[in-house]
């Protein structure tokens, strides 16, 4: 006799083999086809568009890379000029602000309940 768990009456019961072995309804997923591969989406569907695919964007890798491997002395964090810095800047206020924040919560939970 088999028996598996009813999510019913929250106790056993008599189950066939195959029940038993696939507790809760569980079975195997095996996909039935293998899902679409997207790596880059043309604008236009292949066998329209020809021998050629048109892409969304243009590449800018290419201008990235003289971008970031000019030595010039800035560093790597720096290197797009003002975005950058004013993100930069931005993030290290808030990085001290908020350790200021921290030091003065610690010390207001130090003190004694004033009761």
């Amino acid at each position: 006799m088999y028996y598996k768990f009813s999510g019913f009456t929250q106790k056993l019961t008599g189950s066939g083999p195959a029940a038993a072995y696939s507790p809760q309804g569980l079975r195997p997923g095996v996909p039935a086809e293998a899902p679409a591969m997207v790596f880059a989406t043309p604008t236009k569907i292949v066998s329209e568009a020809g021998s050629t695919v048109e892409y969304m964007g243009a590449n800018k890798v290419p201008e990235l890379q003289r971008l970031f491997q000019k030595s010039d002395g800035i560093p790597i964090h720096l290197k797009r000029g003002v975005p950058d810095r004013l993100l930069y800047r931005t993030t290290m206020a808030l990085t001290i602000g908020g350790a200021l924040y921290c030091l003065v919560a610690l010390y207001f939970a130090a003190q004694p309940n004033k009761k």
